[in-house]
């Protein structure tokens, strides 16, 4: 089984250590940055399968490194931040973060969430394509199209798509979702689902605010 690569940008010395320490034990390949711009360089270099990213950066902000990262890749990246703000946790999720952990943090927490985001991003579907009106996905491919073109979607918005399209017909409950995609530990933070179905809807609706796919049952979820 190949190794799984790890990117951590983070200016601060003792967490690199921490993480070289903590996930080279766990069998992970670990790398690091000390800033924006050596971190930028090392995701388009060594092409991690996942990257932790501080946001106080010595030579910029890391929500803008986050928007530079998703301009070229769909890597699942893991917001890591003193900051615990639910305005600044939406920023990020709309920029494409995939997961936010909170300094300081647990080894294990953080084990937890980055196996959880790798599982979803390599468990093969059973279901070869999905097609509803101008959408399709492809799973194999992890494509997917709306009226024949490809749209660039981030991990997360691509695992709720998912999880929502091989439930077609079906209503999954907020619950549910939350469990799936973000792990029972943010069960009850649903201010993210709100922010990932706002975006798909712009990306696979025709109006996004008459909404003819992802549809809301108020009070339930979503189908």
């Amino acid at each position: 089984m190949p190794l799984i690569r790890v990117l951590c940008i983070d200016d601060e010395r003792q967490i690199r250590k921490l993480l070289k320490i903590g996930l080279e034990a766990e069998g992970f390949l670990y790398s690091d940055a000390a800033n924006l711009n050596e971190g930028l360089d090392a995701v388009v270099k060594q092409k991690p399968d996942l990257v932790l990213l501080d946001l106080n950066l010595p030579d910029g902000y890391g929500l803008d490194l986050l928007k530079r990262i998703r301009e070229f890749s769909d890597v699942p990246v893991i917001v890591l931040s003193v900051k615990d703000q639910e305005a600044d946790k939406i920023a990020l999720l709309e920029s494409g973060a995939d997961d936010y952990v909170t300094k300081p943090f647990a080894m294990g927490e953080l084990l937890a969430r980055m196996r959880a985001i790798l599982r979803r991003n390599t468990v093969p579907s059973a279901l070869p394509q999905f097609r509803a009106g101008g959408l399709e996905i492809d799973f194999e491919r992890r494509e997917v199209r709306v009226h024949g073109e490809k749209i660039h979607l981030t991990p997360t918005e691509y695992n709720l798509l998912c999880l929502l399209a091989k439930n077609a017909g079906k209503v999954v409950t907020t619950q549910q979702i939350m469990r799936e995609i973000w792990g029972p530990g943010l069960a009850n933070e649903t201010g993210y689902l709100r922010v990932y179905i706002t975006t798909l809807r712009k990306k696979i609706e025709s109006v996004p605010d008459a909404p003819k796919l992802l549809i809301n049952e108020p009070a339930v979820g979503y189908r």
